[in-house]
């Protein structure tokens, strides 16, 4: 037999469909967002998403290059080493560095994110292996690092003033402090209107205009990048949730209803929605089977919902990746049917 031939187990999927071409359809689908956040927050959004993208692209080169030992024999197969690096190169490390570079404040210093963008790649995605072998997201993982390390909690207000705006601009996240009950009524400081479309709302740069998450939503949904009910599972989940932990409003017959006026609120504040369509989603570090990434998305919902009322910050990044280095138990106990699998008839049935 000729070794040059890989066999392996069925089923055998043919698909035109390449990592690369899944990357640009990603990387589409955030254009919509980083251009508002620059629109948004000015020259230091796009020195943040330029540097970001940059130093993980960069960051998997050089790693990439000494790993295939591209200075031995005084460099003298450099040339080679850089063509196969090229030839591999599908696009991950960039769609990386766009998502981390949007989760991030415009406060942020441009050598606190090329710092992040080297652990993410090199730390996170490189030392286990490159693409698809990552336990952790490593955008997500890069933000609590970068969090941890340059206590990140300050943001600003956008360009754009609010239409219909009563009170100062707090430097929170997507002013969330005040909406989970620790600074009186939401109402008071900005309307859903301008949670949806960004004005006047301090936050990080590609998670403020919730317009540009729902086109990037639809493109991936219709290019079937993404299942459409995942990000709707997971929103769901997390409002119903979110106004639950909220408390309930008075009624004047008698009794407490839900205030599902908060409802909205809750799903246009903080990274709750960007997370759910970009970040979530991850192909390596979410469940295979429907039924373990119904779970999944369930359990993310309650926890950010749980640990954003109680901590008054936005933990979306702190929660993908705690449940991230659980998929693997998910895909171990939540077994899906296999492939083709068709169910038995009993003596009873056939008859």
């Amino acid at each position: 037999m000729d070794n040059s031939i890989v066999i392996s187990t069925p089923p055998h999927v043919k698909s035109k469909r390449t990592t690369r071409g899944i990357m640009l359809d990603v990387l589409i689908a955030l254009f919509p967002a980083a251009v508002a956040g620059i629109v948004f927050f000015g020259v230091p959004a796009l020195i943040i998403e330029l540097t970001a993208i940059l130093a993980c692209v960069a960051t998997e080169f050089v790693y990439y290059f000494i790993a295939n030992k591209g200075f031995s024999n005084k460099c003298k197969d450099a040339g080679n080493v850089c063509l196969r690096w090229w030839k591999q190169f599908d696009l991950t490390s960039v769609v990386t560095g766009l998502i981390l570079a949007l989760i991030l404040p415009a406060t942020a210093k441009w050598y606190e994110v090329l710092i992040g963008s080297i652990f993410g790649i090199a730390i996170v995605k490189m030392l286990f292996g490159g693409t698809g072998k990552n336990l952790v997201n490593p955008a997500a993982t890069a933000r609590v690092f970068m969090f941890l390390s340059f206590a990140l909690t300050t943001y600003t207000a956008a360009n754009i003033p609010a239409l219909d705006f009563t009170s100062g601009i707090f430097t929170d996240a997507t002013n969330l402090h005040w909406l989970l009950g620790a600074d009186g009524n939401p109402y008071s400081k900005i309307t859903v209107l301008d949670l949806f479309l960004g004005t006047g709302v301090a936050g990080c740069i590609g998670e403020t205009c919730k317009v540009t998450i729902l086109f990037g939503y639809i493109y991936l949904s219709v290019r079937k990048v993404i299942k459409w009910w995942q990000p709707l599972l997971f929103i769901g989940v997390f409002g119903f949730v979110a106004v639950f932990m909220s408390g309930f409003t008075y009624i004047a017959t008698g009794g407490y209803i839900f205030n599902m006026e908060l409802f909205l609120p809750h799903i246009f504040s903080g990274g709750v929605l960007f997370g759910a369509v970009f970040m979530f989603t991850d192909y390596v570090t979410s469940p295979k089977g429907v039924w373990g990434q119904v779970v999944y998305y369930v359990v993310a919902a309650v926890l950010i919902a749980v640990l954003r009322y109680f901590t008054k910050l936005e933990v979306t990044s702190f929660v993908i990746m705690l449940l991230n280095l659980f998929v693997p138990l998910i895909d171990r106990y939540i077994i899906s049917r296999p492939f083709g699998y068709k169910k038995e008839k009993t003596q009873k049935e056939g008859k």
